[in-house]
């Protein structure tokens, strides 16, 4: 692999699905498989010793569920970066895995391009989510809230930045399009974070659909896709 390739970790309880995976990934010159791993214990495990750009994590497993790996990961490793791989859209499942700090969340029938480009952003990252995952969590978030989530109002530059996380732009595509320093995005995407009180992108990328700021044909146009 080439030097700087994102570092993966695949786990998944089925050994053809991960040797699959790890088939198909060996062909492609950015990803590199650095492990596997057989349910939530050895995620939490392999997750320490291997210290992996990105998990690829499946949900339903023996032993220990990937909800609570990628809960117990993140825990001690916050700035991992994680995306849920499963056969299932049920709400039962999607909502926990992201509010449980997932970045993305892509089906197993998925093309395989599709997964690749999932992998490369949300090593970014950048949310990627399936658009049935998408609008099943949007539904979730045009529940009434109860309370605000801050006391201080995003400014309008906040706004303008959530709305370009929000149509998949990585920090670099922000500051080219606001004509502002890379850092300063940076800067800008942590105090919506906090203000929000949001774990990650993905979260803030919510966010902005439940509020309108942006829809889910923006987040999908051809030219957010790389």
């Amino acid at each position: 692999m080439g030097k700087g390739a994102i570092k993966l970790l695949v786990v998944d309880d089925q050994s053809i699905v991960r040797k699959g995976i790890c088939a198909l990934l060996e062909q492609v010159d950015d990803i590199d498989v650095v492990g596997e791993a057989s349910n939530g214990i050895e995620a939490i495990a392999q997750a320490k010793t291997l210290h992996p750009d990105v998990i690829l994590m499946d949900l339903v497993m023996p032993k220990m569920d990937g909800i609570t790996a990628i809960q117990q990961i993140l825990a001690h490793q916050p700035r991992m970066r994680i995306m849920a791989l499963t056969s299932f859209v049920a709400e039962d499942k999607v909502l926990p895995a992201i509010k449980a700090g997932a970045l993305g969340y892509l089906l197993k029938d998925s093309e395989p391009e599709e997964l690749i480009m999932a992998i490369r952003k949300v090593s970014r990252g950048e949310p990627s989510l399936h658009p049935t995952v998408a609008k099943m969590m949007l539904e979730e978030l045009s529940q009434p809230v109860k309370q605000p989530l801050t006391p201080d109002p995003l400014t309008e530059r906040e706004v303008d930045v959530v709305r370009l996380v929000a149509q998949g732009l990585s920090n670099r595509q922000i500051a080219d399009q606001l004509v502002i320093g890379e850092a300063t995005v940076r800067t800008h995407v942590g105090n919506i974070l906090n203000k929000l009180h949001l774990a990650n992108r993905v979260q803030a990328t919510l966010y902005a659909l439940r509020e309108g700021l942006t829809s889910l044909d923006d987040q999908n146009r051809p030219d957010n896709q790389e």
